[in-house]
């Protein structure tokens, strides 16, 4: 990917306000009319040598650059209600296109990052705890039992797999990071390998970084966001097992999530995509696809 892409697709800063999982700006405090509470019209400069003041930024317009993702081709003017996908803070533009699955197969397993498929095809990358439900949702996504393989024992997936989709694009499971049972060597180089893949591979278009919604923020998961930020890779926050609750005593997924939002503004300004899923009930995954639809076709144009 050009960094200018990349640079466009996701900006890193320090944040500044906080989030809800609701997708509704009329809900919210803030309503969207998008206009301001000010005529500059009709009122007059005291001083008529003085440099003209730059119109004042809607408290709607300020909400829609901080908290929302809003992607190319779209103005913060322009977003309303309707153009926000449910369960999420994204904004769909005019570069969403067909977001069908309609064939997909399995390429190659890769140890290496240089080993990886070099047909130039874009590619999102998924990444997570080895238990937060990676495979379940990329079986999901395609809609097929066991493309990606499932297991109850965590740090399964130890390689860089590629399965491309409509013969034009690719998902990336990458291995599971904070596995216990896998071998010492194994939690030794996933690091060397997966983030030589972060850095130098030019056709991935973003990474979906899972997050276990049913748990509390866990300090793995922020110190992977904030390499990826630190490192200008597109990010998008992938919410799974929202459909959950942890026993009598767990909080519910809003609420993790909400804390998990609270954390990551501490480093960035401008919040990065997030989208609630299940696996189980299919929450999220038209939308996840239209998302990543509109990701795809501005890389690829």
């Amino acid at each position: 990917m050009l960094p200018a892409v990349r640079a466009r697709l996701f900006s890193p800063h320090l944040a500044s306000l906080p989030l809800s999982p609701s997708h509704s700006l009329k809900s919210r405090s803030v309503a969207l009319s998008l206009r301001s509470p000010f005529s500059h019209s009709s009122r007059q400069n005291p001083n008529p040598h003085a440099p003209a003041a730059k119109p004042a930024v809607s408290d709607a317009v300020k909400f829609v650059r901080t908290v929302l993702f809003v992607p190319p081709g779209v103005e913060p003017e322009e977003v309303t209600d309707d153009m926000i996908l449910p369960g999420s803070n994204i904004v769909l533009g005019p570069y969403v296109g067909d977001a069908k699955i309609k064939e997909v197969e399995f390429v190659k397993s890769s140890s290496r990052p240089k080993d990886c498929p070099k047909d130039q095809r874009p590619e999102f990358a998924m990444l997570g705890r080895s238990n937060v439900g990676k495979s379940s949702l990329i079986n999901a996504l395609v809609r097929k039992k066991e493309v990606a393989l499932t297991s109850k024992k965590p740090g399964k997936t130890q390689l860089i797999n590629h399965f491309l989709v409509n013969r034009s694009w690719y998902i990336v499971d990458l291995p599971g990071y904070g596995f216990a049972n896998a071998p010492e060597s194994a939690r030794m180089d996933w690091s060397s390998f997966t983030k030589g893949y972060f850095l130098n591979r030019e056709t991935l278009v973003s990474v979906l970084l899972l997050i276990d919604a049913s748990v509390p923020p866990q300090k793995i998961d922020l110190d992977c966001a904030n390499w990826l930020g630190r490192n200008n890779i597109p990010i998008t926050f992938v919410f799974t097992k929202c459909d959950k609750m942890k026993g009598g005593k767990g909080k519910r997924p809003d609420e993790n999530i909400r804390k998990f939002q609270e954390l990551i503004r501490e480093n960035y300004r401008q919040h990065p995509p997030w989208i609630m899923t299940s696996s189980t009930t299919g929450l999220g995954r038209d939308e996840l696809l239209l998302h990543m639809s509109q990701l795809r076709n501005y890389w690829d144009n």
